[in-house]
């Protein structure tokens, strides 16, 4: 008899476990375009001259805290395949309503809710935005890298570090392994 093979799967988080990533810090995020295709322009001269689905990805970012009060944007930038941009979250206790997540809990197969205006809640809503935009515009084969990345920013010297690395990121482009010429 055939023993049937196991697919589940299992992904495993990489957010800091009990985390409150809603409360009141600096994080640095990473949002990819799907296999890192270079939809959202090019670097030329160590200057990024972005697409018009770039431009859309910068003016839905600079919009965040249209939609976020508890928010402030600090430094960003959009290359080619991917953003990198710093959040800081300024909560209070008064700000949260309700949003829905899809992340996984860690010993079910079940959905949680996701902290309202958390970071998770913030890349959900524009990752969302901007693939709607991108159907309505047909940019259809434009797709967003299923996770992102972030890094809780812990204290100035990191934070000074991280928006360096920022703002360096054009001119350090020809390092990248998805650097395409």
């Amino acid at each position: 008899m055939l023993k049937k093979k196991q697919t589940s799967l299992k992904r495993k988080s990489i957010r800091l476990k009990k985390y409150d990533y809603s409360q009141n810090n600096a994080y640095f995020l990473t949002i990819c375009t799907k296999n890192r295709q270079p939809f959202l322009g090019k670097v030329i001269n160590s200057h990024i001259k972005l697409t018009e689905m770039g431009k859309t990805v910068k003016s839905f970012w600079l919009k965040i805290p249209e939609h976020f009060d508890n928010l402030e944007l600090d430094e960003f930038t959009v290359m080619p395949n991917h953003l990198h941009g710093i959040i800081i979250i300024i909560r209070n206790s008064e700000t949260a309503v309700g949003v829905r997540n899809f992340e996984p809990l860690p010993q079910r197969n079940k959905y949680q809710h996701i902290i309202p205006k958390s970071i998770s809640s913030i890349v959900l809503s524009y990752k969302a935005s901007v693939k709607r935009w991108c159907n309505k515009n047909n940019f259809h084969e434009f797709n967003w890298q299923r996770n992102y990345f972030e890094r809780v920013i812990r204290n100035e010297r990191e934070l000074i570090a991280v928006r360096d690395y920022i703002r360096n990121n054009p001119t350090n482009w020809r390092k990248d392994e998805y650097f395409n010429g």
